[in-house]
């Protein structure tokens, strides 16, 4: 069942001032950007942590801010769950403690729900432990119980496995996957990782300079992200200028090549991208859609191997591609076949 999150929201602090008009109808809603693009504080204004200078906010028809109507729900009554980085367990308490720490009811009601709460996440026998005593994947799971106890309509992760090291990062992303896998609300994930938001999130927004750039299906907006800095978050290291062609193609001066596109084409169109893993190399037969220049640097590691390719001519940037770390030609490459979807027109900011 589909959750609807409307957010109409102004917010400066000092000088950053953050403008969001964001609609969503997915139960799972990414938010990308860089550090200090206005992420967090859009989480913190949805949970009520902070308060919008003027704006509205509504989840799934109900409202929680409304500067005009004077409507400002605390955050105990909005039902909004946050996961903070660091999970913000309470040191001097234990694990039951901490489970029991949100729950507003009678102690009996309260010591059945906090066994609930540890049979349901995996914590039946660490109920006397104390944080510092638990692993990183057992502080998790006392975050998440601790924040569904009160049985909340949305949950906000701020990114939630930042600071890890790779296996307890898998371990933890597995875990959370099953969670909300199972779970009915809304949540929403803020992350610098692409790979997290790709697999986590059905829908992605974009903020850049406390402003929306993007909102849609997450696939699609990295398939098709339209523009320049929404391309450039969303990973794709080649940008290049160019200008729409005859037909549905790009030209880029830099390379003097046409490039046939399977996207649209308009009169904005300023740059072309270039996905580094759909380049591959074209031999030294003839064909469309093909950039040749001279090899350049290589960079591998025991699983990937990364390569640039120079262009004819001075004064162009490179383009780096990928290969398998097995590949003995792809460092002899010269010539490189760009896929008509791989070539994603761009226009700038609007």
């Amino acid at each position: 069942m589909a959750m609807s999150l409307t957010m109409e929201a102004e917010k400066r602090l000092g000088s950053f001032q953050l403008s969001l008009s964001l609609t969503s109808g997915s139960r799972r809603l990414g938010i990308l950007g860089p550090s200090g693009c206005g992420k967090s504080l859009t989480l913190k204004l949805l949970a009520g942590v902070q308060t919008p200078d003027r704006g509205r906010i509504e989840l799934d028809g109900r409202t929680l801010y409304d500067s005009a109507g004077k409507v400002d729900l605390p955050p105990r009554q909005r039902r909004v769950g946050y996961l903070f980085q660091n999970y913000a367990l309470f040191p001097a308490m234990t694990v039951a403690q901490n489970l029991a720490a949100g729950l507003h009811c009678p102690r009996a009601e309260r010591q059945r729900r906090v066994a609930r709460l540890a049979e349901q996440f995996q914590l039946t026998g660490l109920e006397d432990r104390h944080p510092g005593r638990l692993s990183g994947g057992q502080q998790q799971r006392v975050a998440l119980a601790r924040m569904m106890a009160a049985e909340p309509e949305a949950i906000l992760l701020d990114e939630p496995f930042s600071a890890m090291d790779v296996i307890l990062r898998e371990e933890l992303q597995g875990q959370m996957r099953a969670f909300l896998t199972d779970y009915p609300g809304l949540a929403v994930m803020v992350s610098h990782s692409l790979e997290e938001l790709y697999h986590f999130c059905d829908t992605l927004a974009v903020l850049d300079g406390g402003k929306l750039l993007a909102c849609g299906p997450t696939e699609a907006v990295f398939r098709h992200p339209e523009q320049i800095r929404v391309a450039r978050l969303t990973g794709c290291r080649n940008i290049l200028p160019a200008r729409p062609a005859q037909g549905q193609s790009l030209y880029l001066p830099g390379w003097d090549v046409t490039l046939r596109t399977a996207w649209p084409v308009n009169a904005r169109v300023t740059a072309v991208g270039l996905r580094a893993p759909a380049l591959r190399p074209a031999g030294e037969s003839g064909g469309e859609n093909v950039l040749a220049g001279r090899p350049g640097a290589c960079v591998s590691t025991p699983f990937q191997t990364r390569l640039e390719l120079l262009p004819p001519g001075p004064g162009t940037e490179p383009v780096w591609w990928e290969s398998l770390p097995d590949d003995r030609e792809a460092g002899n490459a010269g010539r490189l076949f760009v896929p008509p979807e791989a070539v994603l027109p761009l226009r700038e900011e609007g």
